[in-house]
C-alpha cells in the first residue's frame, strides 16, 4: 500500500501521535463504540487525522457539501486495503469491503485476524482469539452509520459541524443531528477526481480512531455473504 519509506514515516508518526494522545484525556465511546475499542484491545482505534501521510495533490479548493454528498451517494461497492493506527501507537492493516447502504466489513491481517461486520443494522465484532459469539451493537449508534446511509445529505441541518480545507484536501466533520452524543466522523477528501482518503471517528469522550484507505476498487459485484453476521457466526461454530 505504501513504499518502504512512506511506511517508515507512518510508523514513526504513529508513535508520536500515540504518545501525544496518551497525554490527552481519553475515554470510551458512546454505546457500542466504547465497548468496541475495549473488546478489540484498541485494534480499531482510529487516531487523529494523518493527512500529511497521503499522496495529496499540491493544491485544492474546498469541495462543496453538495459535491461530496453526490460522491458518497455514488459509492455502491468499495474494496480497498486499509492501514489503521491504534491509540497505543501500533499499526494494523487489512482489507475493507463496503456495500452501501448499511454494510461494511473489516478483515484484519495477521497477527490479528479479527473481523468486524456491519449488516442488517447491526455491528458484530469477531475476536480471533475467542470462541465466544461476536459482540453485537446497533449500527445507528456509531458515526460510521452516516456514510453507510442510503441517502447521504451533508447539507442537512446540524449534520456538518466542520468543513475546512488545507490547500491539499477538504475535511468534513459530521454527526447524527438527532444524536450528537454518538460522536463524530471526519472525512478527508481530495479532488480531481473527488476521492475519500480516510476517516476519523471521535467518540463522546474524545477518543479517536483513523482508517487510511488505499486505492479503491469501486462498483464491482460483491456477495451479500460478506456482510451476513448469522452466516459468519455459524461458520465459526457459534
Amino acid at each position: 500500500m505504501y513504499p518502504e519509506e512512506a511506511a517508515e514515516n507512518l510508523v514513526t508518526s504513529a508513535h508520536i501521535i500515540g504518545r501525544s494522545l496518551q497525554r490527552a484525556p481519553l475515554g470510551g465511546a458512546s454505546g457500542w463504540c466504547h465497548r468496541y475499542i475495549d473488546g478489540m484491545n484498541r485494534r480499531l482505534a482510529l487516531l487523529a487525522p494523518l493527512a500529511f501521510l497521503l499522496p495529496f495533490p499540491a493544491a485544492a479548493e474546498k469541495l462543496s457539501l453538495a459535491t461530496l454528498s453526490k460522491y458518497l451517494n455514488g459509492l455502491t461497492t468499495v474494496e480497498a486495503d486499509f492501514t489503521q493506527v491504534n491509540s497505543d501507537g501500533t499499526i494494523s492493516t487489512g482489507k475493507i469491503y463496503i456495500k452501501r447502504p448499511g454494510r461494511i466489513r473489516f478483515e484484519y491481517g495477521p497477527p490479528d485476524r479479527s473481523l468486524v461486520i456491519a449488516g442488517a443494522q447491526t455491528v458484530a465484532i469477531f475476536d480471533s482469539k475467542s470462541n465466544q459469539p461476536p459482540e453485537q451493537y446497533p449500527l445507528k449508534r456509531t458515526p460510521l452509520n452516516l456514510i453507510l446511509a442510503q441517502n447521504i445529505d451533508l447539507g442537512r441541518a446540524k449534520m456538518v459541524v466542520g468543513h475546512t480545507e488545507d490547500g491539499t484536501s477538504t475535511r468534513v466533520r459530521a454527526q447524527d443531528p438527532e444524536h450528537p452524543e454518538y460522536g463524530t466522523i471526519e472525512m478527508v477528501f481530495t479532488a480531481d477526481p473527488v476521492e475519500l482518503r480516510q476517516w476519523v471517528i471521535t467518540d463522546d469522550l474524545g477518543a479517536q480512531t483513523t482508517v487510511i484507505l488505499g486505492e479503491m476498487a469501486k462498483g464491482g459485484s460483491m456477495s451479500g455473504r460478506l456482510f451476513d453476521i448469522s452466516a459468519e457466526t455459524a461458520a465459526r461454530g457459534g
